[in-house]
């Protein structure tokens, strides 16, 4: 699958999540052409803050996964730039590429991990190589559709940073 149709997935995926109220963030993690997780963002249903749509479609690929060889690469496609926690799940999962659509100036990690040193003891322990800018313009039109329709909250001033 191409970085274009992976964002385009993780685009449809956080259309799910925005029509159950959530923020409208998906993402996907491929592995061999094919998708092996999805998740949308469930801070709102889940009343939680550590429900990253990165982070629990890793951890949806790690379960199926385990820790056994993969003959393929793990790639992470999202609509939003990840932050540093789950860029740090996907350095730990082994993930070898990022894609995303739109910056997160507030809170994304692109440019902490750009520069990540890479130790002789860890040497799998590596930053995914990184794509931004995947379908922005939709990703960046998502976030104006929610604005638009989302309840007054401190969710929607965020997302309204992303798209002024």
């Amino acid at each position: 699958m191409t970085p274009d149709e992976l964002v385009g997935a993780a685009i449809d995926v956080a259309e799910e999540g925005m029509a159950r109220g959530e923020l409208p963030i998906g993402a996907v993690v491929e592995m061999g052409g094919r998708i092996i997780a999805r998740a949308w963002t469930q801070d709102v249903s889940r009343g939680r803050r550590l429900v990253h749509v990165d982070l629990l479609a890793m951890i949806a690929a790690d379960e199926q996964l385990g820790r056994r060889p993969r003959e393929d690469p793990l790639r992470l496609a999202v609509n939003l730039e990840p932050c540093v926690m789950c860029l740090g799940a996907a350095m730990a999962l082994e993930v070898t590429d990022v894609y995303y659509g739109l910056a997160s100036p507030a809170d994304g990690g692109s440019a902490l991990v750009a520069n990540w040193p890479v130790s002789a003891d860890l040497p799998w322990y590596r930053p995914p190589a990184l794509t931004a800018g995947v379908r922005a313009a939709e990703v960046r039109d998502q976030f104006r559709r929610y604005c638009v329709s989302a309840p007054d909250s401190g969710f929607r001033d965020w997302a309204r940073t992303l798209v002024d």
